[in-house]
């Protein structure tokens, strides 16, 4: 079924037009009301009071007239200056369950309906560093990426998992020039090792000027395809990528090695993107007498402030630049967004941009690629999950992009919804950026088995009863689900602080609690199948005790919450919904007795509940956010 809000809302919106005609009917402004008066509110009335020159109570009362509403809710009342509140119908809420209960497919999807629109969605997460161990900061991209592509995906959107690796980068040509010295093989090349022998080539890179020339020439011949260059970068990218996998499984990530595009993968398309670029933006100079060679300034290095009053490219310092309005810095002077250096190495920006206009716009393999897989795209949405320090950069390329017009569908004529999905820092106890006592990064890989150990110990003591196998393959699905979801259930735009204690709690907001709470419904129900009779039929949901009530209306909930994810990006309100659902029932089951109800028909009815609940827990946490949950804990 449609979300409650989304049910309302159309019905206000047709009243409004109704009322005062369809240039009117936008904004229902519906929103949860205060639990004490109402179960949603409508704020439209105020609103329409201004363009209408009438008193919002009027506004409200005229609304009301025109609103087909007696089958689900109580009649409105007009509260306040006009906020219209509402209350569901008790028998509007059994009939709505009592249908979920009773159809498995839809019970299977937390009774939530696909979109009626669906998009094709590119979602860019994860990235690890390529020769370096993923560690503790790339929880957060791979994490937060794959719950809004699984979101997507459920609700029907075509979803385009991306893992845009750096593996063209600076970093390689001192990896390749420092493994001539250590004449690196590919057959014992360990992310161990890879990891040891970048930082001694960043140190050798600082320190040899010899060295660091040689680097930057052995990018060159990277870059160029030369055999000795390649092989040892093949060696590289080979064991990188077979440590992320190993991690990606571990946490659950749906991405696969086909959704892997590194930079490599649009090194030949770069030359392109910058003519493209400089051709669609054109020069940003004042006049022929400040045009340089094709049609550029003659130098951009500080342009004035009234130059950048639109979009250009411009040669700046033998580097060409994109200047954009509104970006200017520390000393108040135009910022430039570099797209090729003077010595004709492409940045970052350059490898995003063709990333974007490739997923936009071309859509098509050369036969220079090797992947064999259907790129027509043609993206309608394109989401970037990385840390909040890169704000600025994805703002700029974003601006640049629409500046060339690349942000226009091709198929449908719209603009392409660019977003960047930021995130704080996971912090120590200190409130510093997490790091091992000896000041190092976390690695990701200790992590993991720190938390399948401590959740190992914690089932010790609370479960002596398991066999050890039985315990461990608990703890692992208890321990990954802790981290994951300890991360998730914060606003991803704020830091938050790394605590073993909180996040392995079976208490509270944490991940252990909803499983818990899961497995205990799993557990009434199998009791409720062994005593069960054959002759006895399903039956109607019933809510007749305050609790019930509660719960019915939560259940109901969770598509909005769904909905929400896939909105604003932000997974913590999928997360808050989960454990006020835990929550809720946990009222239930205190207050209204399941297997030992007064009567069969009661009886009955508590268990379907049960049943909708436990379906509603299992798509939130192991579809949407890649919980695992577990039957017996």
């Amino acid at each position: 079924m449609q979300s409650i809000e989304a049910i309302l809302s159309g019905r206000f919106i047709t009243a409004i037009g109704k009322a005062f005609g369809p240039e009117y009917a936008g904004d229902a402004a519906l929103k949860p009301g205060d639990p004490r008066h109402a179960d949603f509110q409508c704020n439209a009335a105020m609103a329409l009071a201004r363009q209408l020159g009438q008193p919002p109570r009027k506004v409200a009362e005229t609304i009301i007239q025109h609103l087909a509403i007696t089958d689900m809710c109580e009649t409105p009342q007009i509260a306040g200056p006009g906020f219209i509140n509402l209350r569901l119908l008790p028998q509007w809420l059994q009939q709505q369950l009592s249908s979920i209960a009773a159809d498995a497919a839809f019970l299977s999807r937390g009774a939530v309906d696909a979109a009626a629109e669906p998009q094709t969605v590119v979602v860019d997460y994860a990235g690890p560093n390529i020769a370096k161990e993923m560690h503790v900061g790339h929880l957060r991209s791979s994490i937060i990426g794959d719950t809004l592509a699984r979101t997507l995906s459920f609700l029907g959107h075509r979803v385009v998992r991306q893992n845009h690796v750096g593996d063209f980068g600076t970093q390689f040509g001192m990896l390749i020039r420092h493994g001539r010295d250590l004449t690196l093989d590919g057959g014992n090349v360990a992310i161990s090792d890879l990891d040891a022998y970048y930082k001694q080539a960043a140190q050798r890179d600082k320190e040899d000027p010899k060295f660091a020339a040689e680097a930057r020439q052995a990018v060159v011949d990277l870059q160029h395809g030369k055999p000795e260059a390649v092989k040892v970068w093949h060696w590289i990218v080979h064991e990188s990528r077979r440590h992320c996998r190993e991690l990606f499984d571990q946490l659950g990530i749906t991405l696969t090695p086909a959704d892997e595009r590194g930079e490599s993968f649009y090194k030949d398309r770069l030359p392109n993107v910058v003519e493209l670029l400089q051709s669609a933006l054109g020069s940003g100079g004042d006049g022929p007498d400040d045009q340089g060679a094709n049609g550029l300034p003659a130098t951009a290095s500080e342009p004035s402030e009234a130059k950048v009053s639109r979009a250009f490219a411009a040669v700046s310092d033998g580097a060409v630049c994109v200047f954009l309005p509104g970006y200017i810095d520390k000393d108040k002077k135009p910022l430039p967004l570099i797209i090729q250096k003077s010595d004709g190495a492409f940045l970052y920006a350059t490898t995003d941009l063709a990333a974007l206009h490739f997923r936009i716009i071309e859509n098509k393999l050369t036969h220079e690629d090797q992947a064999p897989l259907n790129c027509d795209w043609h993206a309608e949405r394109v989401i970037y999950t990385t840390d909040s320090r890169q704000a600025q950069h994805f703002a700029m390329v974003f601006d640049a992009l629409r500046a060339a017009r690349w942000d226009i569908n091709p198929v449908n004529g719209r603009p392409v919804r660019l977003e960047h999905a930021a995130f704080g820092a996971i912090l120590g106890d200190d409130g510093k950026p997490f790091k091992t006592r000896s000041g190092e990064s976390v690695k990701l890989r200790d992590l993991l088995a720190e938390a399948v150990q401590r959740a190992d110990e914690v089932l010790l003591q609370k479960r002596p009863d398991l066999s050890a196998a039985d315990r461990h393959a608990v703890a692992k699905a208890v321990g990954i689900g802790a981290i994951k979801y300890a991360d998730l259930r914060q606003d991803r735009t704020t830091d938050y602080v790394f605590n073993w204690d909180r996040m392995l709690s079976f208490e509270g907001n944490t991940g252990p609690y909803l499983q818990y709470t899961y497995a205990r419904i799993c557990s009434i129900l199998r009791k409720a199948r062994q005593e069960a009779t054959p002759a006895a039929p399903a039956g109607p949901i019933m809510l007749a005790e305050p609790q019930e009530v509660a719960l019915g209306k939560k259940l109901l909930a969770f598509a909005s919450a769904v909905d929400s994810v896939v909105r604003d990006l932000r997974p913590h309100h999928l997360c808050h919904y989960l454990y006020e659902l835990c929550g809720t029932y946990s009222s239930f089951y205190e207050n209204c007795p399941v297997l030992k109800a007064a009567d069969a028909a009661t009886r009955q009815s508590r268990l379907q509940l049960c049943v909708v609940t436990a379906g509603v827990l299992r798509v939130g946490l192991q579809e949407l956010l890649g919980i695992g949950v577990l039957e017996e804990m």
